[in-house]
């Protein structure tokens, strides 16, 4: 019988669509709304959307001023226009023939007004005080690019030893490929316990244990890196096509031998871009644990903004920018040539 005529021997209620929401669906959305109420009012999302209401009233000016208004303000005339250059007082700079020996370095003089009380009238006297600086031109822009090609360093040490750690632990975590379910068992519990801490929080103890540097910086995005990884890779094996695997399997080859000939080839392109996935993720990442000590461009933003020296958290903020940028340009690229 041809698929038309049974289609034309069905009953007329076959024909009826099952309706999308039924009681239990609508109950359940119904609780949570509840839900979602209760947690916007003990979290005072009211204050949001009436202060970002407030925003865009005097934006079209409705409204004289706002508080996110005064703050976006205040900031961005602190922020702009970023500074490229050094300025360093002479007094304070110990190499000074080196640093001039650099392209486009050279020494002004700056006249800076300096109140003092003066001890014979009692008065608050205020007088010129003329001092050479150093100036650099392009010299803060060269620290914070030694400084974002430090966290670079520190994101591709961290996945390239993710990678390598995780690729044994993932078959642990693959139930077709385990040893034995005790085992399975373990690696996933190791995996979860890996993925659950947040990489500034072990960085914090990383700091107490290596010091200040690129080192907890690494072993911290590894980490974290490890419990994503060994997750999604051994989800891959688990989901890879099993008739690849029993035509290598019956020639007689042994477990280690199917994964290599017949799962390796279908997983590749998904590892390759879960690691390149990772090695961006890190590379923002890097810049966060930074603010912990843990190395990188993150140390210097910390400093910079308590400093409130905005105008060189400018320079940092649009290095980090094109930096994400081009590493996406390029694991594009790479994605194209692999896959």
């Amino acid at each position: 019988m041809s698929e038309p005529e049974i289609l034309q021997g069905r009953k007329p209620d076959a024909w009826h669509l099952k309706p999308p929401f039924d009681f239990r669906i609508l109950v359940l959305c119904a609780l949570a709304v509840c839900c979602l109420g209760y947690s916007a009012q003990r979290l005072d999302l009211g204050r949001l959307f009436s202060d970002v209401g407030a925003f865009f009233m005097a934006s079209a000016g409705l409204k004289e001023s706002s508080s996110i208004g005064e703050g976006i303000s205040g900031l961005s005339g602190g922020m702009f226009p970023p500074v490229f250059d050094e300025r360093t007082p002479v007094e304070y700079v110990d190499d000074l023939e080196a640093r001039l020996a650099r392209p486009f370095a050279h020494l002004e003089t700056t006249a800076t007004d300096q109140t003092s009380l003066d001890p014979g009238t009692l008065e608050i006297v205020t007088r010129q005080i003329e001092t050479q600086v150093l100036v650099e031109p392009f010299g803060y822009l060269f620290l914070v690019l030694l400084k974002m090609l430090e966290t670079v360093e520190i994101a591709i040490w961290a996945t390239l030893f993710a990678v390598v750690a995780s690729l044994p632990l993932s078959v642990l975590c693959a139930r077709n490929y385990a040893p034995h379910l005790a085992i399975y068992a373990a690696a996933r519990t190791f995996v979860s316990f890996l993925r659950s801490v947040p990489e500034l929080i072990s960085a914090l103890f990383l700091v107490l244990a290596f010091g200040f540097g690129a080192i907890p910086g690494i072993v911290a995005l590894a980490l974290h890196s490890i419990g994503f990884l060994a997750k999604f890779f051994a989800e891959d094996i688990e989901s890879a096509d099993v008739r690849p695997q029993e035509a290598i399997a019956v020639t007689g080859a042994g477990p280690l031998a199917v994964l290599r000939l017949a799962v390796l080839p279908q997983v590749l392109p998904s590892f390759t871009a879960l690691t390149l996935y990772i090695l961006d993720r890190n590379v923002r990442m890097a810049t966060v644990i930074g603010l912990v000590g843990a190395g990188g461009i993150g140390q210097e933003l910390k400093g910079r903004f308590d400093m409130f020296q905005y105008d060189r958290v400018a320079t940092l903020l649009l290095v980090i920018f094109l930096t994400v940028l081009l590493l996406d340009f390029l694991a594009a690229r790479i994605r194209r040539v692999l896959l």
